[in-house]
């Protein structure tokens, strides 16, 4: 099922009003609303349109009874029906932590039932497992609430500080008119990332870090080739001595990172064509790919102003 984009989330978009910094402690309710739907079109009803159960019944049950026992409560909270005590159970909770483990929880079996082709009939559900976490995953970030789902997990991504601190300053720098491209790309790679647009993302925060360099050379005069990828650009940039000789092998390794990592993702899955097969890009590369490509932008912007 496609998410949809309309009005009023454009607006905010365009006004600006769209999360800056992740936040751990604070679930909107619209958050838990979604969260709701999503979870319910993946999980189906519990019973059928002639009030028989079906086998959506004893997930709700198990689940309910699972939660439960971990929080040592007798009752989660009211309800006619288990999908209903589920719901007002994630509508109201006020431990984020407990909160989110009953995300984790269902999700799990979401993943371990979701798919199964008798369950799906009789349960009536409407999204696949896949789409349901894509979907979670995905409000979690439009929400700017700093959890995702991950390989059966809820993971923290503790980027508060690294947005704050690094992805940030870094767009400051790239405000230099001669930096214009390469903060054309990062402002759209943050975008990218804020929509879910993983490849995208990725692509074009490799593309920022080789305007960064390619920007640099220009500044210095230094010869570079315009189809120079970032190996090439770093290695004149090295040879240049933009970075001081007892820190190159530091930078080494981050240079290593950048070839053998954000670019080989990018270019297999970002830049160039997939082939038959669709290939899904899991958010964490981007949490990983965005910070390290603004720390390294960061750096070489630095390390220009400072050479003599």
């Amino acid at each position: 099922m496609a998410i949809l984009e309309l009005f009023s989330t454009r607006r905010k978009k365009e006004r600006g009003e769209a999360p800056d910094v992740l936040t751990y402690d604070e679930l909107p309710t619209e958050l838990r609303t979604q969260v709701i739907f999503i979870l319910h079109d993946a999980l189906g009803k519990s019973t059928s349109e002639h009030g028989f159960a079906t086998p959506a019944y004893n997930v709700y049950i198990e689940i309910l009874e699972q939660l439960s026992r971990h929080f040592g409560r007798q009752r989660l909270a009211d309800g006619n029906v288990p999908e209903q005590i589920l719901a007002n159970f994630l509508l109201r909770e006020s431990n984020v932590e407990h909160w989110l483990d009953a995300v984790e929880l269902t999700c799990a079996t979401i993943q371990g039932i979701g798919n199964r082709y008798d369950y799906k009939t009789h349960a009536s559900t409407k999204l696949s497992s896949n789409e349901a976490i894509a979907d979670l995953n995905h409000r979690f970030l439009e929400h700017g609430v700093g959890y995702q789902y991950v390989s059966g997990k809820i993971i923290r991504y503790d980027s508060q500080f690294l947005h704050a601190e690094v992805v940030k300053p870094a767009l400051a720098l790239l405000q230099d008119k001669r930096y214009r491209g390469a903060n054309d790309e990062f402002l759209k790679a943050h975008e990218h990332y804020r929509k879910s647009e993983i490849k995208d993302c990725m692509a074009d925060s490799l593309s920022a870090l080789e305007s960064t360099l390619k920007t640099i050379c220009k500044i210095r005069g230094w010869k570079f080739q315009p189809k120079d990828t970032a190996k090439p650009l770093l290695d004149i940039c090295f040879s240049n001595g933009l970075i001081p000789d007892f820190l190159q092998s530091h930078y080494s390794s981050l240079r290593n990172t950048l070839e053998s990592g954000v670019p080989t993702v990018s270019n297999k899955l970002g830049r160039h064509g997939q082939g038959a097969q669709v290939v899904s890009v899991q958010p964490h590369y981007a949490a990983y790919a965005m910070p390290l490509t603004a720390s390294a932008i960061q750096f070489l912007i630095e390390a220009e102003k400072n050479l003599s």
